[in-house]
């Protein structure tokens, strides 16, 4: 059976979904079996409406299907995205997050492996507390985290060990670097995943 990876996101101009679908691809790109979700827009319509890319990418959308427990139930490996806001993930993605605590109690979500991704508009954003954030939920579930690291010679270049990102200076669209960083992200993820689901079904 192939490895299972979720890529679970919010977006709301569409860069974030942008690495999504770049991780999702590296994770492909090993055999895993795939599913790309994003979670709801809870955001007042008046306050998407003043920001034309936004509202440009709510128009466009649905995007994908929205995540479920089920999803993670599912996954066996998983990575979580979110823009940065005020340092830490976007309260849509949190929200998603906050609703595991039944999986947590029944040990369902131990032991899978976690990577987590971001965006930000400055440099110094908050794209480290954000990943850390992140991370931090992972810890409670007992899961494996696991970090991009500078596992390959082009991370030096993107510049991020904790996971993958990318700043977005007058709205641009995530570059080559950022994009091969999170196909990379997706790469190591999947391969990680199915060395520790292959360790855990000898133990058994």
């Amino acid at each position: 059976m192939s490895t299972r990876i979720l890529v679970v996101y919010y977006s709301s101009t569409g860069n974030t979904a942008a690495l999504a679908e770049s991780l999702a691809a590296g994770a492909r790109e090993t055999g895993a079996d795939v599913r790309v979700r994003t979670v709801p827009e809870t955001v007042a319509a008046d306050a998407i409406a003043r920001n034309p890319c936004w509202q440009a990418w709510v128009d466009a959308g649905p995007h994908h299907e929205l995540a479920t427990l089920g999803d993670l139930e599912w996954a066996d490996g998983l990575a979580v995205g979110s823009p940065t806001r005020f340092g830490g993930p976007a309260a849509q993605l949190k929200s998603y997050l906050d609703g595991t605590g039944g999986l947590w109690a029944q040990g369902k979500l131990a032991d899978k492996v976690a990577t987590s991704f971001t965006t930000a508009s400055t440099a110094h954003g908050g794209l480290e507390s954000t990943l850390l954030a992140i991370n931090n939920v992972f810890y409670h579930w007992g899961a494996i985290v696991v970090p991009l690291g500078y596992t390959d010679p082009h991370l030096k270049e993107s510049g991020n060990p904790y996971g993958g990102s990318f700043v977005s200076r007058k709205s641009a669209a995530p570059d080559d670097v950022a994009l091969d960083a999170l196909r990379l992200q997706g790469r190591r993820l999947a391969t990680i995943t199915t060395h520790v689901a292959t360790g855990l079904k000898r133990a058994e």
